[in-house]
């Protein structure tokens, strides 16, 4: 669909974006990347940071054989750093990191050691620059971001319904939550770009209720708008039952047992989007190699169900599923954030 050619407009982008990051002249500017990155976006993110005056390196992993026994899609943990000192120690001596691995370091296990000095990490994720084109990090959608975080915070409950027969209880009192609006400015401060979305890590036992994947749904690990219903029963955090009879429920099931690992059927996060730039449809847009799937956590009011590692919990695998739900009404300790799939009250406004 795409040439992979360095467009002058996408350099103009990636610097809009690095400058939200207040990139300094003279800052020294990691670029972390790995041989299956997407070239283009590694060359945009260089010319950018010298665009700034910056002074960017490169830090190059080898991208590691796949161990898993099926494929890893969309985790946001990538492996590829290995562990290994010197690169950490190399990426934490910086005041910036721009990850530009495929899988991304959101939750890799290197990541505190890498912002603990104080680094800031911009996880640029996998998708092709034309989509990163559209969905610019925008400060106005900074605060309503903000005002979530501080909301699913303070709150002790949260529950989700809709007509398709979803009907759950989460316990998130005390929950680890975070909000991602595009971009880093602050030393030891993680963000995705793009960005637009809040979620919370439940606590152990604290996921109760029925699940109903309706037909237009999202499985992103797949890349895939379901064809047919799939209902999950979930108690105490796990998935017990995936009820459905077409190739939607078939895939879920294989892809869950495949793993042998009772994790994989956990909750790792639940939140909502509120990026109204963002598009539901935009998938069918896309080849799946020009496609992470980012954008379809993000857009306004769809409830984001997130199923594996969730270290708040302690549970770690690599079995991994982020399923945006549309047409649910979520509401926290009883006042609604989402209606029926569009964002309410104190929200409403970034939806328009």
């Amino acid at each position: 669909m795409f040439k992979d050619r360095v467009e002058h407009r996408w350099i103009e982008t990636f610097v809009t974006a690095l400058e939200y990051c207040k990139v300094e002249a003279g800052e020294e500017v990691a670029i972390l990347s790995e041989t299956q990155s997407r070239e283009i976006n590694v060359h945009l993110t260089e010319l950018a940071l010298l665009r700034l005056g910056a002074r960017p390196f490169h830090v190059v992993m080898p991208t590691p054989p796949q161990s898993a026994p099926v494929p890893v899609r969309s985790t946001g943990a990538s492996n590829v750093v290995q562990g290994l000192g010197p690169v950490v120690k190399a990426l934490s001596e910086c005041t910036m990191v721009v990850d530009l691995t495929v899988e991304g370091m959101l939750h890799a296990p290197e990541l505190p050691g890498i912002i603990g000095n104080g680094a800031r990490l911009f996880m640029v994720s996998n998708e092709h620059p034309d989509a990163l084109e559209r969905l610019l990090p925008d400060p106005a959608l900074t605060e309503k971001v903000k005002a979530a975080v501080k909301k699913i915070r303070a709150a002790k409950e949260m529950t989700v319904q809709s007509d398709a027969g979803t009907d759950l209880t989460i316990a998130i009192e005390g929950s680890p939550s975070a909000g991602v609006w595009g971009y880093c400015d602050r030393p030891k401060t993680v963000a995705h770009w793009p960005g637009g979305i809040v979620v919370a890590f439940p606590p152990a036992n604290s996921v109760n209720g029925t699940l109903v994947l309706d037909v237009g749904d999202v499985n992103l690990t797949f890349k895939r708008y379901l064809q047919d219903p799939v209902t999950l029963t979930i108690e105490n955090d796990f998935v017990t039952g995936i009820e459905g009879t077409g190739t939607d429920a078939e895939l879920f099931r294989r892809y869950m047992a495949a793993w042998g690992d009772r994790n994989a059927y956990g909750v790792s996060h639940v939140g909502w989007g509120l990026n109204p730039a963002a598009r539901y449809e935009a998938m069918t847009m896309y080849d799946q190699r020009d496609f992470q799937g980012t954008e379809l956590r993000a857009f306004a009011g769809n409830f984001l169900y997130s199923t594996g590692a969730n270290e708040f919990a302690k549970r770690y695998t690599l079995g991994h599923f982020d399923i945006p739900v549309r047409n649910c009404t979520v509401a926290l300790d009883g006042e609604n954030v989402v209606e029926k799939g569009a964002l309410a009250g104190e929200f409403a406004e970034a939806a328009e």
